[in-house]
């Protein structure tokens, strides 16, 4: 017996996911968010290794060249748990407190005046502090958004700043996730929901 509202075929078209051709952004109300680029989701290693985000490295690296170049804002999530989170009843043990796989990857590092929220759960406004950063310290109106997971913490995050009125901003090729069916998922929500702003390629963004 069929279940109502589940795909009866393995093949389900992807809908059209509007994208720009480009953007140029003022530096001074624009913020970069690298969301959770640390070692146990990208190293080959890592507990929790998403293969696609190292192939987001050059990419997320020289926007965020070109971000501080600019005088944009510079942040980031960190993602950041107990050995005892309960968040390990659904994925293996990962980014634990002071291990080396918690850490962001060197390639990214932060710079000293750049601030890691650390977060607990997929959303990086959650019990964060980056909305009273991004909209009473930075007055930030622009929000673009990198990293990883595409569908999961780039777009629980992407959805929590849509909510609050932010203009997101996605380049795909700056975000990753565990299969092409997730980071289109995620690509089609942020568009269509939060009424984010895609582009193809990083390097389709410009500050003014």
């Amino acid at each position: 017996m069929a279940l109502i509202g589940l795909p009866q075929s393995q093949t389900v078209p992807i809908p059209e996911i509007p994208v720009e051709d480009s953007l140029s952004l003022d530096p001074t109300s624009t913020a970069l968010l690298i969301v959770d680029m640390q070692n146990d989701f990208v190293r080959s290693d890592g507990a929790l290794c998403v293969e696609a985000a190292a192939d987001t490295l050059p990419a997320i690296a020289d926007l965020l060249h070109r971000a501080r170049s600019a005088g944009a804002t510079v942040a980031y999530t960190q993602d950041t748990h107990t050995e005892d989170d309960r968040e390990f009843d659904i994925w293996p043990s990962h980014c634990v407190r002071g291990t080396t796989g918690w850490e962001i990857v060197d390639e990214l590092a932060p710079l000293p005046n750049e601030q890691v929220f650390q977060k607990s759960r997929y959303d990086g406004f959650y019990g964060t502090a980056l909305e009273h950063y991004l909209s009473r310290i930075w007055n930030v109106d622009a929000l673009i958004i990198v990293g990883t997971v595409a569908n999961i913490c780039v777009g629980q995050t992407a959805a929590a700043a849509g909510l609050r009125w932010f203009d997101v901003i996605t380049p795909a090729d700056g975000i990753s996730a565990l299969t092409d069916f997730d980071q289109a998922a995620a690509l089609r929500q942020i568009s269509m929901l939060y009424n984010g702003k895609i582009v193809a390629h990083t390097g389709d963004l410009t500050f003014r």
